[in-house]
C-alpha cells in the first residue's frame, strides 16, 4: 500500500508518519519510508542522530543511476538522460517491488533499526544553498516521483511517504501516487485550510483522503473538527508523553505509546488495507499517462529535444501481475 501523509508546516505530521512507520514495523509487515518534505525530519523522528540523518543519500544525487535502472530496455525511451519525473513504466522498464533489493535502494536506502523492526529509509535531500534562486524544491521530489511511477506494491507491503508541507503537493502529480492519503489537521482555521485546499484540488482524481486530527484536546475541538471536515474525519490523536520524549531523543519503549494513541494508529493501518480493495491499475496508469504529457508539453519536451509523448506505451498497464526484465 502507498501511503501520503501530508498537512500544513507544524501540523505534526511528520511526528505521525513516523509513529506509523513505527506502527507497521512493529507488525512485521515490510516497510519503505520516504522523506519527501523541503525540512528533511522524518530520519530524526525515526530516532537518528544528526550525524546519521545527514549522511543519508539523497535520492536526486543518484537520479542518473534511477533514470538509468528503471529504463531498463524500454525501447520507447532513447536513453536516461530523456526520462523525466513523470515518465511512465512501458514494455522493458524495470519495475519496483518493496521487498526487493535492487540497485536503486543499494544507492539511496539505509536500513533503520526500530525496536518493533526495522524499515528502509530513503530521503530526497534537503534543499541545499547551492539551490537557492536556481532550483525549485519539486526538482528533488522528482526521483521520489519517477520511483513511485516504476513502484509495484501488494498487499501488507507498505511505503509510506511524508510529504512536502501545505498544498505545494499539488506541484506535480505525485499526489495521486498513493492508495490512501491521511491529511494531519490541526483544530484551527488555519489547521483547517490545507484541507479544504487538498479536497478542491483532489476531487477530479479519485483521491481517497482522510483527516487526522492532532494535538486535539477536548470535545470543544472535536467538535471544530467534525464542523469542518464531516466524514473525512478518520480518527483523533491527543497529547502524548511519548511523543514529547521522542521529541527530546529519549524515545521509550515503542510497545509504551498510550493506548488511545495505539489505537489510532491501527485505525489508520485498517483504513489503509481497506484501500487495496479499491485498487484499479488502469485508472492509475491512466493518471500517471496524463500528468506525463502535462508536463512533456509544459517544459519537458523543450528541455530534452525530444516528442516525450512518444515514451507513453499505450498497451502498458502497470499492475502485481507485471513481469519486468531482470
Amino acid at each position: 500500500m502507498k501511503i501520503a501523509f501530508v498537512g500544513k508546516g507544524g501540523s505534526g505530521k511528520t511526528t505521525l508518519s513516523s509513529l506509523f512507520v513505527r506502527h507497521l514495523a512493529a507488525t512485521g509487515a515490510p516497510v519503505v519510508a520516504v522523506d519527501a518534505d523541503i525540512n528533511q525530519h522524518l530520519g530524526a523522528a525515526l530516532g537518528l542522530d544528526e550525524a546519521q540523518a545527514a549522511a543519508l543519500p539523497a535520492m536526486g544525487e543518484h537520479l542518473p543511476l534511477i533514470k538509468d535502472h528503471l529504463r531498463g530496455t524500454n525501447p520507447r525511451i532513447a536513453s536516461a538522460q530523456k526520462m523525466i519525473k513523470t515518465t511512465p513504466p512501458g514494455e522493458g522498464s524495470r519495475l519496483l517491488r518493496v521487498r526487493e533489493d535492487n540497485p536503486i535502494y543499494d544507492s539511496c536506502a539505509r536500513p533503520v533499526e526500530l525496536d518493533g523492526g526495522a524499515v528502509r529509509l530513503m530521503v530526497t535531500g534537503p534543499f541545499t544553498d547551492a539551490d537557492l534562486g536556481v532550483a525549485c524544491y519539486h526538482s528533488k521530489t522528482g526521483a521520489v516521483e519517477l520511483c513511485l511511477n516504476h513502484l509495484v506494491d501488494g498487499r501488507d507491503e507498505y511505503v509510506v511517504v511524508d510529504m512536502t508541507a501545505g498544498s505545494d503537493s499539488f506541484a506535480s502529480g505525485m499526489f495521486t501516487r498513493f492508495d490512501i492519503t491521511f491529511l494531519v489537521a490541526e483544530p484551527t482555521r488555519k489547521g483547517v485550510s490545507v484541507y479544504r485546499q487538498y479536497k478542491e484540488y483532489a476531487r477530479d482524481f479519485n483521491v481517497t483522503l482522510k483527516v487526522v486530527g492532532n494535538k486535539v484536546q477536548g470535545q470543544d475541538d472535536l467538535d471544530f473538527l467534525r464542523e469542518q471536515v464531516g466524514d473525512d474525519l478518520l480518527v483523533t490523536v491527543g497529547h502524548s508523553d511519548w511523543v514529547r520524549a521522542m521529541e527530546k531523543g529519549r524515545p521509550p519503549r515503542f510497545g509504551l505509546l498510550e493506548d488511545a494513541n495505539r489505537r489510532a494508529l491501527r485505525t489508520l493501518h485498517t483504513a489503509a488495507d481497506a484501500t487495496y480493495e479499491l485498487r484499479d491499475w488502469e485508472h492509475y496508469t491512466h493518471q500517471m499517462v496524463h500528468f506525463h504529457l502535462k508536463n512533456a508539453h509544459s517544459w519537458g519536451n523543450e528541455r530534452t529535444g525530444d516528442d516525450l509523448s512518444a515514451q507513453v506505451d499505450p498497451g502498458f498497464v502497470l499492475g502485481e501481475g507485471v513481469v519486468a526484465p531482470a
